[in-house]
């Protein structure tokens, strides 16, 4: 498990989201382990990989060798992992595959069209935007809102249904909220700045059945602001997802800056585990 100063170490060179142990636990309900400067997680038989080494320059054979290493010494049943390149032997074992890029903007007054100057003068005028620090009944309504409409896959959901906790649980998550003077929720963001050097945006929901156009660019510029208040140079936008939510984050000034590769291996099968091994040996 981390030391109080392993987490320390993590959250000062901390440089992708999933680099924020607090968030990672709770979402993984496990430990935080470092290995060879590596953070992973590990709940009974399933171990969450974050392959991007903390201080050294990513190497796919020395990536490779940690995998195997912590495959040895823990034997899980299953390794969900990300990291910034993934062998193409490897790949073709991965019962999940994906593929993305991790979007970042500057924490300083962002250049916007008119089209979103507009929209935020217009939703500016019926909603109130808040900081809070916890998700209650108009969130959980919200949420269930996007789940009838947009059905998620399920990491997602289990992304939003475990919010809460985290959000009660640190001190270092907040909530950003646009209300309806009449207390409806408009649209929430979900923030966190454990880590020193960004903001790490992780979520965030808007509601079609009270729609308000400018709603979320409400928030991303109360981010964007929060963010600076905070000495952050940056705000990890997640993921391009989708071209919807690619150009949502484009026109805040967010750029793609790191590739984001996913993978998820399974070990209960012992060919695929004799597989996996011959892939690994391949690189050593």
């Amino acid at each position: 498990m981390l030391t109080p100063e392993q987490e320390n170490y993590i959250l000062k060179n901390a440089y992708v989201p999933e680099h924020t142990v607090g968030l990672m636990v709770s979402l993984s309900e496990g430990d935080g382990y470092l290995c060879d400067d590596y953070f992973f997680c590990r709940r009974d038989d399933w171990i969450v990989l974050v392959g991007y080494p903390l201080l050294e320059e990513f190497v796919l054979d020395q990536f490779e060798t940690v995998l195997e290493k912590i495959r040895k010494d823990f034997k899980p049943a299953r390794i969900s992992l990300i990291a910034p390149q993934i062998s193409p032997g490897l790949s073709t074992a991965c019962r999940q595959r994906d593929s993305d890029y991790y979007y970042t903007v500057a924490s300083e007054p962002p250049v916007v069209g008119d089209a979103v100057k507009r929209n935020l003068k217009k939703a500016a005028r019926v909603l109130t935007v808040e900081r809070g620090t916890e998700m209650g009944n108009a969130h959980r309504e919200l949420v269930d809102e996007f789940f009838d409409r947009a059905r998620p896959p399920e990491r997602v959901r289990n992304l939003f249904v475990k919010l809460p906790r985290y959000v009660a649980a640190t001190q270092t998550a907040w909530v950003l909220n646009a209300w309806y003077s009449d207390d409806r929720l408009a649209a929430f963001y979900v923030a966190d700045l454990a880590a020193r050097r960004f903001t790490n945006y992780i979520i965030g929901c808007h509601s079609k059945l009270s729609y308000v156009r400018g709603a979320s660019d409400l928030l991303a510029a109360e981010l964007i602001q929060m963010s600076a208040e905070n000495g952050k140079a940056y705000i990890h936008m997640g993921l391009g997802v989708n071209d919807g939510v690619r150009r949502f984050k484009e026109k805040w000034g967010a750029r793609p800056e790191r590739r984001y590769e996913m993978c998820e291996l399974v070990f209960k099968r012992p060919l695929l585990r004799q597989f996996i091994n011959s892939v690994l040996k391949t690189h050593e």
